[in-house]
């Protein structure tokens, strides 16, 4: 079936040399929509966020509650709650030596964020691969359209050329919807992680020195 868009048909949209072009696009949108799916999935088990539930063990920890600190942290079930439980232990195990706690938190947070950062690599590539796959295909209409238009006997027809043109851009329009996309998704995924690490970095430190204000205020 020959569906047409304005005066074109969709063969015309999608030149046989540009093709290939479209499906690595297509699959590499595919991909990058199963890779977002997971990383939301891998936050929402981690359980990111949880501030309001570190806050309340912080609290209770240095209040001198340190048991109920310990079993609310464990019930929080979060990346900030395993991170305050570790440093917990560490001030417990050893009460004198604040950089064994300081480590044991540190060495946790490492873990939890390493774990968060998994799969944005391959965002990253989709943001730079995309508008570069887009631009192959444009040179290679590009190239396409004017080898036709020189095997053409006397003068070249204008719409002919002005239509080979069109449809070699699409692949480049095309990159660049891909890599807007994954732009805006690897931003939130970065933003989310940079914040979790900030909150990290400061819940360790008030566990173990005390605070000059709530876990909340420093994201």
């Amino acid at each position: 079936m020959n569906f047409l868009i304005g005066d074109f048909a969709m063969s015309d949209i999608i030149s046989p040399i540009s093709l290939p072009i479209f499906i690595s696009l297509g699959l590499l949108s595919i991909a990058m929509i199963a890779v977002t799916l997971r990383k939301v999935g891998q936050f929402r088990k981690l359980r990111t966020g949880g501030r309001d539930g570190a806050e309340a063990a912080l609290k209770l920890w240095l209040a001198g509650h340190s048991q109920d600190a310990m079993e609310r942290a464990r019930a929080q079930n979060s990346v900030l709650g395993r991170i305050l439980t570790a440093v917990m232990s560490g001030v417990q195990a050893r009460p004198g030596e604040s950089e064994y706690a300081e480590e044991l938190g540190r060495q946790t947070a490492l873990v939890e964020l390493a774990q968060m950062g998994r799969y944005m690599r391959f965002l990253e590539i989709c943001v730079s691969s995309a508008p570069m796959l887009g631009l192959l295909g444009t040179v290679l209409g590009m190239i396409d359209a004017f080898a036709e238009l020189s095997a053409v006997q006397g003068a070249a027809d204008p719409a002919s050329l002005a239509q080979g043109i069109w449809t070699a851009l699409t692949t480049t329009a095309a990159g660049l919807v891909l890599a807007l996309v994954a732009d805006f998704i690897t931003s939130w995924f970065e933003a989310r992680i940079e914040r979790e690490r900030v909150l990290a970095e400061t819940m360790i430190s008030a566990a173990i020195f005390g605070r000059a204000g709530s876990i909340a205020d420093a994201a």
